[in-house]
């Protein structure tokens, strides 16, 4: 293992003994996840619900590193090719629904993956505000402010973690009360929040749910409804040059 993956290991592990033990920060604690008190009987006889995650395929700036927010940048042709692959992937599966963020990127790679017809708009799925930092890279704000970190400062002029965490509460409060599994069509920083907030973590722990182009995640449940857990994550094998 490498000392990244390490890293990544450490800090997973401190995410979730923070969750067991509720040791968060005073800001943290505000963003508890309501959304996982459910009681165990209310789980019972239940089939347990998949929700399937795509992110958009490539665009100009996901190459050039650039932070990609509500800019409305259209796909290159590699990532209208991935886009289409993942209909191959996705074949096969069923869903009561399907929605898209009204972003380009994704109901383009939506379309191309073949939900176009049946998808639903929701404008709680929209990417990360980067306000006055959208279309910079990190390394160009980290010079004018070198302790800059997203996940824990948010962006001037944007959103911060908590009123993204909030909008991804009000997206999975919807897609729970569907009954049957569900395909959501977003942008990565959006989806890492919202997995965040799925298995009942502060809304700045999306910091370690690392996502690549045109992949493909999946979330559903461990035994019961109180018990949420990654199915599938970053699953980018169909995905070519």
């Amino acid at each position: 293992m490498s000392e990244s993956e390490r890293t990544r290991s450490a800090e997973l592990r401190a995410l979730l003994h923070q969750r067991n033990i509720g040791t968060a920060t005073p800001q943290e604690q505000k963003m508890k996840n309501p959304l996982l008190r459910i009681k165990m009987s209310e789980s019972t006889n239940q089939a347990l619900q998949v929700v399937y995650l795509a992110r958009h395929g490539e665009t100009a700036w996901t190459l050039s590193g650039q932070h990609t927010g509500l800019t409305d940048l259209a796909l290159t042709e590699r990532g209208e090719r991935n886009a289409s692959r993942l209909e191959e992937r996705l074949r096969g599966l069923s869903f009561a629904k399907v929605f898209t963020s009204p972003l380009q990127r994704a109901r383009r790679t939506c379309e191309l993956a073949g939900f176009g017809s049946v998808a639903n708009i929701d404008q709680d799925l929209l990417e990360w505000n980067y306000g006055e930092y959208e279309g910079r890279r990190t390394a160009d704000i980290h010079r004018e402010r070198p302790d800059w970190y997203l996940f824990r400062d948010g962006c001037p002029g944007g959103e911060s973690p908590s009123d993204v965490g909030a909008r991804a509460d009000r997206a999975i409060k919807r897609v729970r009360a569907i009954g049957g599994n569900v395909l959501l069509f977003c942008c990565c920083l959006f989806l890492r929040l919202l997995v965040a907030r799925c298995l009942g973590f502060v809304p700045g722990a999306g910091r370690v749910f690392l996502l690549s182009t045109a992949s493909l995640s999946a979330l559903s449940y461990e035994h019961n409804l109180s018990q949420p857990a990654i199915r599938l994550w970053d699953d980018d094998r169909h995905v070519g040059d």
